[in-house]
């Protein structure tokens, strides 16, 4: 396997972007990218089976980071297509009732299947002592009470594990697709017509990104009552630019070589400067 998880991502929200730009609706957008990321995961397979991996290090990276990323977008579209298929108007009250429900869904998932876990701790902790358990083939323990669906995995490409990594990146990537729906509703009024077409964001997307998670971490935002994502729904909206994925965006931030708040340290260094000027 040699692609890193840095290749995979871009190369998969290349093809989303383009996606978006061509898909006539949500559906049909939802739809291609099913096809796209299930024939994509198959050839990854393909290639798995045949040549395997350089040793340990790789199959434990390919199964804890590289198929889950992939995994998880293939769950995120398949059930957008399917929220949106089902959905039964384009807004009003019975849209907002119905995103509500999913939401709510949702949660009863996320409570029953995921957090209540010692592998879920595991994971979300950051720890690496038991990737050799979870993040190798063929150590499937059965004693461990395993959920049903480990009989339909696919013994030369999983560990089971992995998939349990894409159900917990996928449930994040719902969650915030739902709220932005509900958002989006009740922000019908606001739009980026309201706002001057002079003002617009020429830093990098990395560097709004890492603002927005600031201004979210110190509640700087209506006594931090409201989310991550409203907030950069406003500012998209604001600065007429389109983030993209923010929560892979913010997880590459946490590991990157050299300072994890580049901008914020940039920020207060041209500000110190500023001050420093005799004006």
């Amino acid at each position: 396997m040699t692609s890193s998880l840095n290749h995979i991502i871009s190369e998969i929200q290349r093809k989303e972007n383009a996606i978006s730009l061509s898909a006539p609706n949500t559906i049909d957008e939802a739809y291609q990218m099913t096809i796209y990321l299930k024939e994509y995961l198959w050839s990854i397979r393909e290639d798995i089976t045949k040549q395997g991996f350089k040793n340990h290090w790789e199959e434990i990276n390919f199964f804890r980071n590289i198929k889950p990323y992939i995994l998880s977008k293939l769950i995120y579209h398949n059930k957008i297509f399917r929220i949106q298929t089902a959905c039964p108007v384009d807004g009003g009250k019975m849209y907002a009732s119905y995103f509500l429900e999913q939401l709510k869904e949702l949660k009863q998932e996320y409570r029953e299947h995921i957090y209540n876990s010692d592998f879920y701790r595991y994971y979300r902790s950051g720890r690496t002592d038991r990737d050799e358990t979870y993040f190798r083939l063929g150590n499937i323990n059965f004693h461990d009470g395993l959920n049903s669906f480990v009989f339909e995995i696919d013994p030369l490409f999983s560990t089971y594990y992995d998939n349990k990594v894409a159900r917990i990146i996928a449930n994040e990537l719902l969650y915030t697709y739902i709220l932005q729906k509900i958002n989006d509703d009740e922000m019908a009024d606001f739009s980026a017509r309201d706002i001057s077409d002079s003002i617009l964001w020429t830093d990098t997307k990395n560097a709004l990104i890492e603002l927005i998670y600031a201004l979210y971490a110190n509640s700087s935002l209506s006594d931090g009552k409201i989310g991550i994502r409203k907030i950069s729904l406003a500012l998209e909206r604001m600065f007429q630019i389109s983030l993209g994925d923010l929560h892979h965006s913010f997880h590459r931030m946490k590991y990157r070589a050299g300072s994890r708040t580049a901008f914020l340290d940039q920020l207060k260094s041209s500000l110190e400067e500023y001050m420093d000027k005799d004006l």
